[in-house]
């Protein structure tokens, strides 16, 4: 609520949003019992003065019937119950007859009734003695020289109405204190998951981003709230993963690269160094040639790293990829020394990113054309919701304690897969980083013509939106599984286990 005035009523503002909305309900419940409780006191003040005057009417009327019957003498006995002033007056204003309590007053008024209307109400405050009266005067006969009975009782006094009145002011005071304490209740019950959600909050910090807030029942705007802060908490939490997977994706490049460019930089100085010692006996076509041997070998080196640095940053642009048509053209462009098999299903297509595809299965069959003897096959299925695509060979294969460690970034096997055999040992490693890039898997086993054999697993749909699949299946460097696979994925590979698996 904001008031808005002088500042004294500024001042005394309520602070909080419990405290305004009740100040606010309690106000307009006084606004609005107040004139009830005062329209109810009028009412009641006028019910009770017309029941006064209609039991002063009818003892009027008894009155009058028993004075013309002769049956009254100077006292007159009340017959209506609170009627207690009683009084015949005659034309002269001389009282012939009066009450108990009206006996020795004079006439009580000095209204006189005409013939044209006998019976006349009025309230009347003129008689010392007697206070105010209401009071119903009636001629006695038609005749100018009637007498008039005046009948009623006195206005003073504690009467229903006053009874009334306190009622009415008690009912309205304890339905405005009711009502403010019910809006206190109902309101800090209301607030109570919002003061949860603000103090789950304060306890967030950067190294605690996991931290949901509270989700009440229902489906009002505090549930709605709170839905919307545990959304954000989860996009602060992806973009903290996304930072630091970055940043770690960085000092790996640089670790990487200063590792591994090491070495051609150090035979390419060493060689310039050699040819400046001794210009006369350096074969300068060997020293260029050797030179760009070693600038080629830098460049591909510093674009794997770009790559693994850019795939293991962000999750690729995806779209819907007829794979079996991917895996077509990509079989077809390539000049190998070892013609590829293929064994693929037709029209296979998932939601991914088609380049990155594309490398990873460019990576694979490098890796394959260079440890095959006679033959390198690549195969495709779709199984239930995955996509299996596997590369495989004839060479010297993969020892079981080694399928892990030749995906990390510069491993090398002490088998025929050795430098000699040229690639920068990192094509592993980014074909395993697209696969996870795409939520799938990338593993190593034994094929069925006894070399190595390259697997994957990808789901048909991609990533589920707003998915990390880096940060939720982060690397390992001690020989560990790299991922924990999902119950779907295994359930995939245990039906397909028992083809080229």
């Amino acid at each position: 609520m904001n008031i808005s005035g002088p500042p004294l009523l500024r001042r005394f503002r309520p602070h909080s949003i419990r405290g305004r909305i009740t100040v606010l309900v309690t106000a307009l419940a006084t606004l609005l019992l107040i004139p009830t409780g005062i329209l109810g006191s009028v009412l009641a003040r006028q019910a009770f003065a017309t029941a006064v005057w209609l039991d002063a009417r009818q003892e009027a009327a008894l009155t009058a019937a028993a004075w013309r019957a002769g049956h009254l003498r100077n006292i007159i006995t009340p017959q209506v119950a609170g009627i207690s002033m009683i009084q015949v007056v005659a034309p002269n204003r001389r009282v012939l007859a009066a009450s108990p309590a009206a006996r020795g007053l004079p006439p009580m008024t000095s209204f006189w009734p005409s013939q044209q209307d006998p019976m006349q109400d009025l309230l009347t405050c003129a008689h010392d003695g007697a206070g105010c009266l209401r009071l119903s005067a009636l001629r006695v006969v038609p005749g100018p020289d009637s007498p008039v009975v005046y009948a009623g009782r006195p206005v003073d006094g504690f009467t229903p109405v006053e009874m009334f009145d306190l009622l009415f002011t008690v009912e309205v005071a304890v339905l405005v204190l009711l009502t403010a304490w019910a809006t206190w209740k109902v309101a800090g019950r209301t607030l109570r998951p919002v003061e949860a959600i603000r103090s789950d909050l304060a306890a967030v910090n950067v190294n605690d981003l996991d931290t949901r807030v509270p989700v009440p029942a229902g489906d009002d705007e505090i549930v709605q709230l709170a839905r919307t802060v545990n959304s954000t908490l989860a996009r602060i939490e992806q973009a903290k993963l996304t930072t630091e997977r970055a940043l770690r994706r960085q000092r790996e490049f640089a670790a990487d690269a200063s590792h591994e460019l090491r070495t051609p930089l150090a035979g390419l100085r060493t060689q310039l160094e050699e040819a400046q010692l001794h210009p006369d006996d350096t074969d300068l076509r060997s020293l260029l040639r050797d030179a760009l041997l070693d600038v080629e070998r830098l460049e591909v080196i510093i674009d794997d790293l770009l790559l693994l640095a850019k795939v293991g940053a962000a999750a690729p642009d995806r779209e819907t990829v007829d794979v079996t048509a991917l895996v077509r053209d990509e079989v077809a462009r390539r000049t190998d020394r070892i013609l590829v098999r293929l064994d693929l299903e037709d029209k296979v297509r998932m939601h991914a990113a088609p380049r990155h595809l594309a490398r990873l299965l460019t990576n694979l069959l490098d890796n394959a054309q260079r440890h095959a003897r006679s033959v390198v096959e690549v195969g495709l299925r779709r199984d239930e919701g995955f996509v299996k695509l596997w590369v495989s060979d004839d060479g010297p294969g993969v020892p079981v304690g080694e399928r892990e460690r030749i995906f990390e970034r510069f491993a090398r096997s002490d088998t025929a897969r050795s430098r000699g055999h040229g690639g920068t040992g990192l094509g592993l490693a980014i074909a395993r980083d697209i696969a996870r890039a795409h939520c799938g898997t990338l593993t190593a086993a034994e094929s069925t013509y006894g070399g190595a054999m390259f697997v994957m697993w990808v789901p048909v749909s991609g990533c589920p939106p707003n998915n990390d699949a880096a940060a939720a299946h982060p690397e390992s460097r001690n020989g560990e599984r790299p991922y924990a696979l999902t119950a779907q994925l295994e359930a995939a590979r245990g039906r397909a286990g028992g083809s080229r698996a």
